[in-house]
């Protein structure tokens, strides 16, 4: 297992932009407008068919970014994303299999939990780092302020409903790295190519304490 975590690859940056890319040619663009708005941690989500040209693209023409790949599901996407220049992974839950296949891809990675179950096998695992998905829907902040007490060694970062308003009380959490999101990425910005619109929503995200512009 990869001795680097996630949440240690930009250690100043709480707030990862989760991507879905459905064209490749706007994969640097829309990288270069996160980089610059202050998010070079990017989850690109394999949910396209462009999405591992999308993270290969980002490797080669965006030095400045971290991109990792999001919605690896396989151990074929495991190597997939790791091929394509992906320096972190994320899963939305996790099997045995798979946890292997991230544990031995060389790379940081967050497998998804959603109960406390979960997060006490992936600890026995000797795993400390994780996703909580899809947090708003599996009991937001007050879920997570109910796993710190027992389980203080897992830390998590929440996805899955997260907004602009709801990010910083996640983010006050001692037991949250960082936070997953999209509202920097409205769909009528990309869909537009506005990719100054995102820069700037990008930094409204990357001010302290999370926040807050949407």
């Amino acid at each position: 297992m990869s001795s680097t975590s996630v949440f240690a690859l930009a250690p100043d940056v709480r707030v990862v932009p989760v991507v879905v890319i459905e064209d490749a040619a706007d994969a640097v663009p829309l990288a270069r407008a996160l980089v610059a708005g202050g998010l070079p941690l990017i989850e690109v989500t394999l949910r396209t068919p462009a999405a591992l040209d999308a993270v290969r693209a980002i490797a080669a023409e965006v030095p400045e970014a971290v991109v990792g790949a999001g919605t690896v599901v396989s151990a074929a996407g495991v190597a997939d994303a790791v091929g394509a220049g992906a320096r972190f992974l994320v899963s939305p839950g996790w099997t045995e299999r798979l946890l292997g296949a991230m544990r031995d891809s060389g790379v940081p990675f967050l497998p998804g939990v959603s109960t406390a179950s979960e997060v006490v096998a992936l600890l026995e695992h000797g795993v400390r780092d994780m996703k909580f998905f899809p947090a708003e829907a599996a009991g937001g902040i007050p879920y997570l302020k109910s796993l710190a007490g027992p389980l203080p060694r897992a830390r998590f970062c929440p996805t899955g409903g997260i907004s602009p308003a709801s990010a910083p009380g996640y983010l006050a959490l001692p037991n949250v790295g960082c936070v997953g999101g999209t509202w920097m990425l409205p769909p009528d910005a990309l869909a537009a190519r506005d990719w100054a619109r995102v820069e700037s929503l990008a930094r409204g995200a990357a001010e302290p304490g999370g926040s807050v512009t949407g």
